[in-house]
């Protein structure tokens, strides 16, 4: 009975722990996923486990940490400048379908970064990584298989150091 119906005891140390790690996680995740929208640069882990503790973020057990950490994203956009890093998406579409599909696929698209039509339409652009799954979709729907979407990057950022003058 106690085997199959009973519940394991955790200690206080345990449980403090293992909700730290969790913060920890969280806190990492919206580091590797957000941007400062002006300079374009990541925001580090430490840097965003305070910002959390500022909101006084408490972290949930029972949800996972991405989920947790797309809640966080959130709560932090009303209390300082962050905003998820754009994907860099590269689209290659069979020419009659190409401009059809491109109207569609333009509110979507964040900024785009070089498009070339000639025997196809090929297009680099920069997206919100929620966006992801519509354009897929409507890029597979449109084109019957016969267009094509590669990821470039995951997260677009600036790397290397600030000149300083």
């Amino acid at each position: 009975q106690i085997l199959s119906k009973g519940e394991l005891q955790v200690s206080d140390k345990e449980r403090h722990t293992q909700l730290e790690q969790m913060f920890r996680d969280i806190a990492t995740i919206v580091a590797d996923k957000c941007v400062n929208p002006e300079t374009k640069r990541p925001y580090t882990v430490i840097l965003i486990e305070r910002a959390m503790k500022d909101i006084h973020y408490s972290v949930k057990p029972n949800k996972s940490t991405k989920q947790q950490a797309l809640e966080v994203i959130r709560q932090l956009k009303e209390t300082m400048q962050i905003e998820r890093a754009h994907m860099r998406l590269r689209f290659i579409l069979p020419a009659k379908e190409g401009k059809k599909l491109k109207e569609k696929l333009k509110p979507l698209i964040k900024v785009t970064e070089s498009e070339d039509f000639q025997e196809q339409l090929e297009m680099v652009c920069l997206i919100d990584p929620g966006c992801f799954r519509e354009v897929d979709e409507l890029i597979r729907s449109e084109t019957k298989g016969k267009g094509s979407l590669e990821v470039l990057s995951l997260k677009d950022v600036e790397e290397g150091d600030e000149k300083l003058e």
